[in-house]
């Protein structure tokens, strides 16, 4: 039998248990070779590092094994393989297939701890550490389980708390392993320790190998250690062996090695992201240094990379130049978020003459105007990027860029006009079709389409340039993301699964780097406060804007207005209140631009609200202009319109009401969204004259539930319900009410706001109100002394809920449950309490109250 296996792995254990069975089956047991001529049928010949033998001896064993009779048993390395080895193993083989030793799985290794616990069983962490420090080497495992069990101690060892560093003894223990294999198999264990790949244009010149003879000399080192089980089978470092070579290598020769790799990498155009990190913290600089920190820098940024900012600030202190360096800093600053750092950079850049024009200019200009559009200033990213259009690159290559902010800032004319400018350059070979170059033409044309062409195109294009994007953190360098973008256009169309989709997606994959991970989970929280998922708004916003947090204006606007929003549907008064003071900061900060439009106009209705629309007024008569200056597109108006609706009812102003309702109706053809609120808004400027058109306003309500605005579709039917005189127009309008605001996670009571001053108001407070309007419930028609409503009630009574939460429950008020309540013990005849619910256990059953 043929044992194959790398040292430490077992081959001698195992020799040595087949010579005690051999032994105990009577055979004569041999573990010399000499004086052994031939093999009788009562003879056990058992050898072990075959691979030492001389060529005369390994020809003796071949006919030994080839000759009948006895049991042969050869163990042996893989390497090295001496001339007769091949005919030996080809007579071993012709009786019985070779034994191959490989290393441990999860499950050896767990073997192998629980012998040195006595049989107990591990704990799972303890044999997750072990493998991967020794990726499965059965010498190695063994020395690292008893060292850690002799440091720990048993009881520690059955749970083990990791990390757990290798004990200094073994790395010592181990070094003098290492040392033996000589100097070139432990060169080549350090270079691996080090990540230099498993190539010989690297490790030639790393190791100081002649490059007359490369191949052999280099594949030897490679079997050797692979043989001593010092590597994996395929070539990969062995932590544990890593954290040995490392340790018995002066500091000084570690840092020179790294060094040394780091610019064959840089001379070869390898992979010099790995080799720099290797040399943070090392101390070393010079021109070489710098640059292969500067190249490493760049491609972190290509991979998207946090590193890239640390890389950059090794470069300079490396001896890089500071100016030279400031844009790929800036941009890498973007990356991590730390948004006042880039604008510090690309401003130095832009501020020094001697860097105008140049390709740094552009790409620290690229960075000053993506963050000035974080920071809620579109006008002046826009200004930048016009400056860039003309100065840096006339060419027109960076037009499209300007686009998304010259319309959202107003300027359609010319951003049609840098548009056409860009496609014609990149008609040509000026700009390569990158994705980055891809997704912003898709991106600049879906904006453009969204004010003045179809919203579906506008939405299919921005979709697919979040698409492109994925694989990309350069999004981060646009002035939004497109993903962002898009989501803004599906929820103005009415597509919140669309919405909902491209955010959840820019989120797995990471677009548009850190900094815009706060933007896209509070447009998911923006789009569950339209689907009436108000508890997944409120984590949403929680999440985003943690206490204590300090948001970039726009961000901080999207939140604020999203804060407001959930108390002025909760109906709270005190927090609406406090929701508004941090509303009111947001609005200060934040200009008005056409991708706000939506969340100024829920701070419109609040302010309204609140009495003070003073706050918001400037900034209403800016979007009015900006609207204006852009042809009054339906998509991004509509909304807005249906705000003042809003405001104008609070406000009582019929005339506003009717203004806004008929500029609804113009943008009806604009999209689905448009639609059901025009259709909406006829039936709210009839409420206020006192018409209610029962099936129309359902009809009307259902519209806004089916484009996600559940919450307005059932204060929509409420108030009809309120004013009809019809009774059983009256029900089936609350029915439909509490209907559409129960299909979120978090549905409440449909209520209209009231004054500040809690004056009475023209329009009734809630839907339960215009219950309270209803004829008295009776037994008429209906099973028994109860009404159906009472039976609900009495059932809830019984479950143990308060007045209060049974109002939540079947969406009507704590003060209309407690009429319900006494009316039942009064038609009951129930003198107290007790027997108020004896009664109500035998009508509708046990419940749970005691």
């Amino acid at each position: 039998m043929d044992v194959i296996g790398p040292g430490g792995h077992g081959k001698t254990v195992l020799l040595d248990a087949l010579a005690a069975a051999f032994a105990a089956a009577g055979l004569r047991v041999h573990r010399d070779f000499a004086g052994v001529v031939e093999l009788g049928a009562d003879d056990a010949l058992l050898l072990d590092d075959a691979h030492l033998l001389p060529a005369d001896e390994l020809e003796r064993l071949a006919a030994l094994a080839a000759a009948p009779g006895g049991h042969l048993v050869v163990a042996h390395r893989p390497w090295p393989r001496p001339p007769g080895t091949a005919a030996l193993g080809s007579a071993l083989a012709a009786t019985r297939p070779p034994v191959v030793l490989e290393a441990l799985d999860r499950t050896g290794v767990a073997a192998r701890a629980a012998l040195l616990l006595g049989g107990d069983l591990p704990s799972a962490e303890l044999v997750d550490h072990v493998f991967e420090q020794t990726a499965g080497l059965p010498r190695l495992v063994d020395r690292l389980l008893a060292a850690l069990v002799e440091r720990a101690g048993p009881d520690r060892a059955r749970g083990v708390p990791l990390p757990l560093e290798p004990p200094a003894g073994l790395l010592v223990q181990l070094g003098y392993l290492v040392q033996g294999l000589g100097d070139g198999v432990g060169g080549l264990l350090l270079a691996r320790a080090l990540g230099a790949p498993l190539e010989s244009e690297v490790l030639v010149p790393l190791l100081g190998l002649s490059p007359d003879d490369v191949a052999p000399e280099l594949d030897e080192l490679l079997e050797a250690a692979r043989a001593a089980g010092m590597l994996t089978g395929d070539g990969k470092a062995v932590p544990l062996v890593s954290a040995t070579v490392l340790a018995r290598t002066p500091q000084a020769s570690r840092v020179e090695l790294r060094r040394t790799l780091a610019e064959i990498e840089l001379d070869r155009g390898g992979n010099v992201l790995e080799a720099a990190r290797g040399l943070l913290g090392t101390g070393a600089s010079g021109s070489r240094v710098a640059a292969v920190f500067t190249t490493a820098a760049e491609e972190a940024l290509r991979v998207g990379s946090p590193a890239a900012g640390e890389l950059f600030d090794a470069a300079v202190q490396a001896g890089g130049s500071a100016l030279g360096l400031a844009a790929g800093r800036a941009e890498a600053a973007v990356l991590t978020g730390d948004l006042d750092l880039a604008l510090t950079q690309a401003d130095q850049v832009l501020s020094d003459p001697d860097q105008l024009p140049s390709a740094d200019a552009v790409r620290a200009g690229t960075v000053a105007a993506a963050v000035l559009a974080h920071r809620g200033m579109l006008a002046r990213s826009a200004e930048l990027y016009r400056w860039m259009s003309t100065v840096l690159e006339p060419s027109g290559t960076t037009a499209v860029r300007a686009v998304p902010a010259l319309i959202g800032t107003g300027a359609l004319d010319e951003a049609g006009k840098m548009l056409h400018a860009s496609a014609a350059v990149n008609g040509g070979p000026v700009r390569p079709p990158t994705l980055l170059a891809g997704a912003e033409e898709l991106m600049a044309q879906g904006v453009y389409d969204s004010v003045a062409g179809s919203p579906t195109a506008a939405l299919s294009q921005l979709t697919r340039a979040a698409s492109l994007l994925e694989a990309s953190q350069r999004a981060a360098l646009l002035p939004d993301t497109p993903a962002a973008l898009a989501a803004l256009v599906a929820v103005h169309c009415g597509e919140l699964d669309v919405a909902q989709s491209v955010l959840e997606r820019a989120l797995r994959v990471g677009l548009g780097g850190r900094g815009s991970v706060t933007r896209h989970r509070l447009l998911l929280g923006w789009i569950a406060l339209f689907r009436g998922a108000t508890g997944a708004a409120r984590s949403a916003l929680a999440l985003a804007s943690p206490p204590g947090a300090v948001l970039e204006p726009r961000d901080e606007l999207l939140a604020a207005a999203l804060d407001v929003a959930l108390a002025r549907r909760a109906g709270d008064l005190a927090v609406l209140m406090t929701a508004w003071g941090r509303a009111r900061e947001a609005i200060v900060r934040h200009p008005v631009d056409l991708f706000v439009l939506q969340q100024l106009g829920e701070l419109w209705v609040a302010a309204t609200r609140l009495r003070e629309s003073s706050w918001v007024r400037p900034h209403l008569d800016e979007a009015t202009d900006l609207l204006s200056r852009l042809g009054d597109p339906a998509l991004w108006a509509a909304p807005l319109h249906w705000a003042g609706l809003q405001a104008a009812i609070l406000s009582e102003s019929r005339e506003a009401a009717k203004r806004h309702a008929a500029a609804l109706e113009a943008a009806a053809d604009g999209s689905r969204y448009a639609a059901a609120m025009a259709a909406a808004a006829q039936h709210w400027v009839r409420l206020l004259d006192g018409e209610v058109d029962p099936a129309g306003v359902e009809a009307a309500a259902r519209g806004l539930h089916a484009v996600g605005m559940a919450w307005e579709g059932g204060k929509l039917a409420g108030q009809a319900a309120i004013r009809t005189h019809d009774r059983k127009a009256m029900t089936a309008l609350l029915g439909c009410a509490r209907a559409l605001q129960s299909t979120g996670p978090a549905a409440r009571a449909v209520a209209v706001e009231a004054d500040t001053d809690g004056d009475a108001r023209t329009i009734p407070a809630t839907a339960a109100e215009a219950e309270q309007l209803l004829p008295d419930a009776t037994s008429d028609g209906v099973d028994g002394p109860l009404s159906d409503r009472e039976r609900e009630v009495a059932g809830l009574v019984l479950e143990g809920l308060t007045y209060r939460q049974i109002g939540e429950r079947l969406f009507i008020s704590a003060k209309t449950v407690e009429h319900h309540v006494a009316r039942m013990r009064q038609r009951l005849g129930s003198g107290s309490r007790g027997e108020l619910f004896a009664h109500l256990r035998q009508i509708v059953g046990p419940g749970t109250e005691a």
